[in-house]
């Protein structure tokens, strides 16, 4: 059976793994995108989308699966202090490769548009219109520090949806609590080679290829 660490690209629940799986565990891959590297132009460009693939997406891969493997080691050794310094590292590159996953599918040539169904209806219910709540998103993404992501999540406790930004490439779920439901990438490689340093024009162009399908299942999931 896959590790509990492996089904954190699906529900981002918990970033530790439990001691025996480590042991015997399955590396992380690069997943493959559901569209070619131009299919999202001319509002994201084929060159940002094969380097923010191929290169950084794959990057958090294999320093994941690395740090990995040394977490194991020190497990065997029993040392602690070993395990711990590895914990950003572990944070870092696992929350990559968790936030990328979840980008990808956020995003379609056939995206756009407003979602429908429940998620209209519950993006009406907790933002008050749909044009509030693209607004909320958009700035909480153009006003995080540096590198980071604007997100729409789930909160189960409460049953509503709430926008959060997370700093660098920590995880929705594993930092706030919330379930990514819609990840929004600020970091400048995910916009500079075409926006340079103007991210509000990066995120007006990003509205036309969100995936509203993939979101609204996320949506439904995340409610069971």
């Amino acid at each position: 059976p896959l590790c509990e660490f492996m089904s954190v690209i699906k529900s981002g629940a918990k970033l530790t793994a439990p001691l025996g799986c480590l042991v015997s565990r399955q590396k992380h891959t690069l997943p493959d995108l559901p569209y070619d590297y131009g299919a999202l132009e001319p509002h994201i460009n084929a060159e940002i989308m094969q380097l923010h693939h191929s290169k950084h997406h794959a990057t958090y891969v294999n320093n994941l699966n690395v740090t990995e493997e040394k977490y194991k080691e020190a497990l065997a050794k029993g040392d602690v202090t070993a395990q711990v310094s590895l914990q950003p590292a572990l944070k870092f590159n696992g929350g990559g490769h968790i936030n990328h996953t979840i980008f990808w599918t956020n995003l379609s040539p056939n995206g756009g548009g407003e979602p429908k169904g429940e998620l209209m209806e519950a993006i009406k219910r907790d933002f008050g219109s749909f044009a509030n709540f693209k607004e909320k998103l958009t700035a909480v993404s153009v006003g995080v520090q540096g590198s980071g992501w604007g997100w729409l999540g789930y909160n189960k406790e409460q049953g509503r949806l709430q926008i959060a930004a997370c700093a660098n490439q920590d995880p929705l779920q594993g930092t706030t609590g919330l379930i990514p439901l819609l990840g929004i990438d600020v970091w400048e490689h995910a916009y500079y080679l075409q926006y340079k340093n103007v991210r509000p024009d990066y995120l007006k162009a990003i509205w036309n290829v969100i995936n509203w399908e993939n979101v609204s299942s996320r949506y439904s999931t995340s409610k069971k």
